[in-house]
């Protein structure tokens, strides 16, 4: 059974890291942080550092702080990695000198381990089997025990990443293949993971029992296999998905082979991440057997269904809530339109703003349509409500801009647990939902009315028959969470 955990307030271990190239003041943002992205790509025929480039592009809505790559040709194993955005790490230079047969490649948001080089991933290690390198996508709860470990056998530790850590353990693990390897390391690991593998000539993908991250597996036409995040990823290089991934299952591709194993028993019930669905993945992708907007928009409906209220037009927080805006608009009948307008250039930059203007960073990101808004009763639709920062700013900037009543609707519920999965949520006393009531967000918000859908309406939107982690709203976490030691 999910054990119920309540975590000290006080301890400040999954506290959001401090960015080296802010995108904005961390204290105005008011969504989940996005987790990371990988990719892994076998196939001889292909430029495979070019088509993994295309795949972290597609990807790069999960992590904006590094990106990287490594590539095998079968004999030796190149590596690229830096910090910002994959079109600001990588060049066409770079990428014609990463030639090979294999490759994966990453994308970053840091969830433990600060944002510095030193953790961008992936990892390369020589070890007694030849080159290895690993990208891994989420969070092990028990990384401080198994550093521990590895310092008392002597094994030195360059970063704060919990990836560093399991590719240390994949190194020095028993086995005489790598498969052996990977089998040994899934029964130690406790957390989330989906991870891609590059040895000198093959490949690996994994994924934890509780199949809490996502990972794809498709085809390509000349016979070659990419593993991805996200399908959206695969369909960017002409890769036709074949199907997730199962929890606690490793695949191996090698050549034009690919052997499945199932390395772990797979949880019961599973845990697949309900905010994939809500908020971080691309609408275009197939999650759970589900296209992610097909989802969105029966959020939107089903909140329609459960807060109704009287007004004059439907508006979404851009990009995210556009798809549950449609819904709510189809089954209340209320006319949708574009009430802000999302500056998608305000992004990484190497150029420090100053205070004032970092002060600024809502209004920087958002504008207003005054002609959408005058003196009209305004239903605006939020995919969440973390710290309460965001919201709050932009219902005074739809009151300035002459929207008569601020209806809040989000598509789901009171955020009141953070998350030791892979997520970047703040602690406790920050969530908003955690210190109050919806009728004290919604005055503190300054909004005329707020709905949260149910967590009943939000499991019946995404229709599915696996289980689904959603301990951020419940505090029944998929396993027992100890407390941080320090």
């Amino acid at each position: 059974m999910p054990m119920k955990h309540s975590w000290n307030k006080e301890d400040s271990s999954f506290r959001s890291a401090n960015l080296i190239y802010p995108e904005v003041n961390p204290e105005v943002l008011d969504r989940p942080r996005d987790e990371c992205g990988v990719f892994g790509i076998a196939s001889p025929q292909d430029n495979v550092a070019q088509m993994t480039f295309l795949g972290l592009h597609a990807l790069q809505h999960r992590g904006q702080e590094s990106a990287g790559m490594a590539v095998s040709d079968g004999i030796n194993m190149k590596i690229h990695k830096g910090m910002g955005l994959v079109t600001q790490v990588f060049n066409n230079d770079i990428i014609a000198n990463l030639q090979g047969d294999y490759a994966i490649g990453h994308t970053r948001y840091s969830t433990t381990g600060k944002s510095c080089l030193s953790n961008a991933q992936p990892f390369q290690i020589e070890t007694r089997h030849g080159p290895l390198a690993v990208a891994h996508n989420g969070n092990l709860i028990n990384t401080g025990a198994l550093r521990k470990d590895l310092l008392k056998r002597g094994i030195g530790l360059t970063s704060t990443s919990d990836s560093e850590v399991m590719t240390l353990m994949l190194a020095g693990a028993p086995g005489v293949e790598w498969i052996d390897c990977i089998d040994h390391c899934m029964q130690i690991w406790k957390g989330a993971y989906a991870l891609v593998v590059l040895t000198q000539n093959g490949l690996f993908a994994a994924r934890d029992p509780w199949g809490i991250r996502p990972l794809t597996i498709g085809q390509l036409p000349d016979r070659g296999h990419a593993v991805a995040s996200e399908t959206g990823a695969l369909e960017t290089i002409g890769c036709n998905a074949i199907r997730e991934i199962k929890p606690g299952e490793v695949i191996s591709i090698r050549d034009a082979a690919l052997i499945v194993h199932q390395a772990v028993p797979p949880a019961n019930p599973s845990a697949l991440c309900t905010f994939e669905q809500i908020y971080f993945s691309r609408p275009d992708s197939i999650w759970d057997g589900d296209v992610v907007h097909d989802i969105r928009q029966r959020l939107g409906r089903q909140l329609a269904i459960e807060a109704p209220v009287d007004a004059e037009v439907v508006i979404p927080v851009p990009d995210s809530s556009i798809p549950a805006a449609l819904g709510y608009s189809a089954e209340s009948g209320i006319p949708y339109n574009t009430g802000l307008i999302k500056n998608r250039y305000i992004g990484r930059t190497f150029i420090q703003p100053s205070q004032n203007i970092r002060e600024r960073d809502v209004d920087m990101k958002f504008n207003p349509l005054p002609t959408v808004l005058k003196d009209k009763s305004v239903i605006v639709i939020d995919d969440s409500i973390v710290r309460g920062t965001t919201i709050k700013h932009l219902v005074t900037i739809l009151r300035d801009a002459g929207a008569s009543k601020v209806h809040l609707r989000i598509t789901c519920p009171p955020i009141r647990h953070p998350c030791h999965m892979g997520v970047d949520m703040p602690t406790y006393d920050e969530l908003i939902a955690h210190r109050s009531s919806v009728p004290e967000i919604q005055k503190i918000l300054g909004a005329d009315s707020l709905h949260y859908l149910s967590l009943e309406g939000m499991m019946k939107s995404i229709n599915s028959n696996s289980g689904y982690c959603n301990a951020c709203f419940t505090g029944n976490y998929p396993f027992e969470i100890a407390r941080h030691q320090s």
